[in-house]
This record gives C-alpha cells, sequence and structure tokens, in this order.
C-alpha cells in the first residue's frame, strides 16, 4: 500500500485575483500507524473531532481515501477560541494484494481503525510435497 500524493486542488481552489472574504475549508494530513499482520492490514488515524456522522472513507478504482470534518464537541457557539479546527484528508493507493470488498472500520475516541484483509491469493499457503 502507497501512499498517493493529492494535488493542491483537494486543499485549495484556484487562486484568483481578487481577494477571498471567506477562508477556504482546509485539510491536513491525518498521522497513520500502518501494520501489518497475517491476515492483512491495519491501519489507524489519528481524526481528533470527527465523529462518525463527519467521516467518509471510500475505496474507488484501487484508491482508500479518508475524509474527515472535524467538530467541536462543546454545544452552543464559542466565546473565545484560540485555534481552529481543521478538515482531514489522506489516500493511499491500494494493489491487488488487498481483498477491497472487506476493508472495514471502526471509529472510536478520534481513532480511526481500518481492517484492510489479504486477497485469498495473496496470503502465504503450504504446498504440500508428494512422494512416490
Amino acid at each position: 500500500m502507497a501512499e498517493r500524493t493529492v494535488a493542491a486542488c483537494a486543499q485549495e481552489k484556484a487562486t484568483s485575483s481578487r481577494e477571498e472574504t471567506r477562508s477556504q475549508e482546509r485539510y491536513i494530513t491525518p498521522p497513520v500507524d500502518i501494520y501489518e499482520t497475517t491476515n492483512g492490514l491495519v491501519v489507524t488515524a489519528d481524526l481528533p473531532g470527527v465523529a462518525k456522522e463527519s467521516l467518509d472513507v471510500r475505496v474507488e478504482n484501487n484508491l482508500l481515501t479518508i475524509r474527515g470534518k472535524a467538530a467541536h464537541a462543546a454545544p452552543g457557539g464559542p466565546v473565545y477560541r484560540e485555534y481552529g479546527l481543521v478538515n482531514f484528508f489522506r489516500q493511499f493507493e491500494l494493489n491487488e494484494k488487498v481483498d477491497q470488498s472487506k476493508i472495514s472500520a471502526e471509529v472510536k475516541d478520534g481513532v480511526l481503525t481500518l481492517n484492510l484483509p489479504k486477497a485469498e491469493e495473496a496470503k502465504p499457503r503450504k504446498i504440500e510435497v508428494k512422494a512416490e
């Protein structure tokens, strides 16, 4: 699994000669850990402030896309804010060794866990040796 570099167009629209009055949505790359197990790959991504409803994980054309919109958990409007939340965006290019139809995802406490199982033909298997 290789990370795919995404052009700046996913993060910024084309600049024009006039000044924008509203800020554009900003995206940052969430940090991830990738582990290989006997059954496949496990990807954990830190997505603080992203609820299940604001998370979009999809696979299309061998491209795994993680997109999340962060929101403050406190009710009401802010009186004073020292930092603004940003959105998350990251893509990975998958190969044929991943069974894309069986990918599962779970989010808990701002951590997304993806299970990417190996395709059956990619799993190691023992070959029986016959003696005559």
